[in-house]
């Protein structure tokens, strides 16, 4: 962070409902419609990722362990 952004952060005036509201809306408003749509494409991978790491996680645990091999909650 610069100097310059520091001096220029609102401070606490953003960290109110009311705030953070006109602070969502003055993004809106200073954003290209190409950066929206990164942003957005930005949200769709990360979601995609999230959800084939819960689907892996889930398998993970359906599958049995072999009899002779300790569960990983046993270690």
């Amino acid at each position: 962070m610069t100097k310059e952004e520091l001096y220029a952060h609102p401070g606490w005036r953003w960290c109110s409902s009311e705030g953070a509201e006109l602070h969502t809306l003055l993004l809106g408003l200073k954003t290209t419609f190409r950066e929206k749509l990164e942003w957005l494409e930005e949200a769709e991978t990360l979601t995609l990722l999230l959800r084939a790491q819960r689907e892996s996680k889930r398998k993970a645990e359906s599958t049995p362990t072999p009899k002779n091999e300790p569960s990983s909650r046993d270690r």
